[in-house]
Formats: structure tokens, sequence, C-alpha cells
């Protein structure tokens, strides 16, 4: 794709609000987790202070059941929870672009076979297959990827596809088969490219639910115990009862809110690229 064509797309991103405000949240999260150590007053796993003191002080967020600063914890957990959606997300992507511009771009039988198997992973109740393979795999970092990776690359495969289906249909892709271009060739000179802008927002909207799930998971205690996330938080959280107590105020309250505002800016970045990369859905 030429330079001038991104330019184009990135003069409209800049024009977009939503896109604008999705940017700087996420931006906001990557500097807080980079920085982590600089940001979060103590150690996320030394005991600093006396179980479920409130919110005050050298203790923003008061502290756990154990002593330690739910603060620091938050603050390193960003670095857990968002590195989890980033890798999770690739690797959801990576396996959808191959699976949809190989079904795509050869159709016939190879086409049938790997969307009844997009199919098969899309019908199958979401929930359930989570919790099994999780518990299944058992709990890591690397498995928590595996598992929503698997859970993830389906959708994106399906709408690959069809970006692939118009692509190919193109004069310049028809030219480079005219002449002899291999399928390797016309796959990373051509296919490639008028792919790439799709599955860019595709990642995007991966990441927002990869880091969902990974909440999920650890909430339910099949997350990585060793690495502290927003969801093991949660986890801790409800199995010492805060959610009985006061302690939920500055214990269960952060890191949802958290989530639910990370996610919300993956979202409204990932509508404002759809928006940039189709046409039809720009307003004016």
């Amino acid at each position: 794709m030429d330079k001038g064509r991104w330019q184009q797309y990135w003069h409209v991103f800049q024009s977009s609000r939503l896109g604008s405000i999705g940017a700087g949240i996420i931006l906001l999260y990557l500097v807080v987790a980079i920085a982590a150590p600089l940001v979060a007053p103590f150690d996320a796993e030394e005991r600093v202070a006396q179980p479920f003191l409130q919110p005050g002080g050298d203790y923003l967020l008061g502290t756990n059941d154990v002593g330690q600063d739910i603060f620091s914890e938050m603050v390193f957990g960003t670095r857990v929870s968002l590195l989890i959606g980033i890798l999770a997300a690739f690797l959801s992507i990576l396996v959808g672009c191959l699976v949809g511009i190989v079904a795509g771009y050869f159709g016939g039988k190879t086409d049938s076979i790997l969307m009844r198997l997009v199919d098969l992973v899309l019908v199958v109740p979401f929930l359930p297959l989570m919790i099994l393979l999780a518990a299944f795999i058992g709990p890591s970092f690397w498995n928590l990827i595996l598992v929503i990776s698997i859970l993830s690359w389906a959708s994106p495969a399906r709408v690959i596809r069809s970006q692939v289906l118009t692509v190919k249909t193109k004069g310049f892709v028809e030219a480079a088969r005219s002449i002899g271009s291999s399928v390797p060739t016309i796959m990373g000179r051509h296919i490639l490219p008028g792919v790439v802008p799709i599955a860019l927002s595709q990642f995007v909207m991966a990441a927002s639910h990869a880091i969902l799930i990974e909440a999920s998971l650890s909430f339910l205690g099949l997350g990585d115990p060793l690495n502290k996330s927003w969801g093991t938080i949660l986890y801790y959280a409800q199995a010492r009862n805060a959610f009985l107590t006061d302690a939920w105020v500055w214990w269960v309250l952060p890191p949802g809110v958290m989530i639910t505002a990370l996610v919300i800016g993956f979202a409204f970045t990932g509508y404002s690229l759809e928006e940039i990369f189709n046409p039809r859905l720009r307003k004016g």
C-alpha cells in the first residue's frame, strides 16, 4: 500500500474524536506499564503495612489481606494484563490472517474445509469452552495467551477472508498471475498489503476481547498465580471476602474501573479504524 494512502488514513484518524480518545487511553496505559517501577510506590509483592488498611497517606488504595499496597499491585497489574492482551491478540490475528488468506485465495475445497473449521469454533459455546480449555491446559502466563488465541482467531479469519475475496479480483493481482508470479509472491506483494488495514482494526478489537477474557479467567482462579494482573487482584479480593466488607471499595472497584477504561479505549480505537479503512462507514 502506497505511502499517500497511509497518510490519508492518518489524517482521517486524527480528525476522529473517538479515535483520539481511545488512542490517548491506550497510550496512557502503555506509559504506566513501561514505567511501572517508577510509578508504583512499593513492590507489588512487598508487605508494607497492616492488612486491610484503608486508603490514605502513603497507601492510596489501602492494603490487602496480607498488607501489600493495592495501588502498587494495580500498577504492576497493568503491565501483565496489557502484555497478555497484546500478545494474545497478535497471535490470534496471525492465525486468522493465515487461515483467511489461504481460504480466500485458493477457494474450492480448501476454502470449504477452513471455513467449516471457523464455523465450528464460532458455534461452540464460548464460556464453557473457555473454562474447559483453561482448566485443562493449566494456569500460566503463556497458557493464558494460548487459550485466548485459540478462542479468538476464528472471527478475524472470516473477516480477512472476505477482504481477500475482494482483493484477489483486482487487476493488479490478475496481471501478476498472467506474468507467472508465484503464489507466495502474489500473497506477499499484492494480497497481504490489501488486508493489512482490516487486520489492524481486527487486532485492536481482539486485544480488547483478550483483556476481558484474561480478567475473567483470572477472576475464576484460572489465571497465572505468579503474575499479578487485574483479574488476579479481583480473584484474591473475592477469595478474602472483600465483597462482604468495606474493602471492596478500594480493593475491587479500582481494578474493575481500570479494565473498563482500557476496554473502552481499545473499542473507541477499533471503531475509528474500522471507519477509516471502510469508506462506507465514514460520516460525511
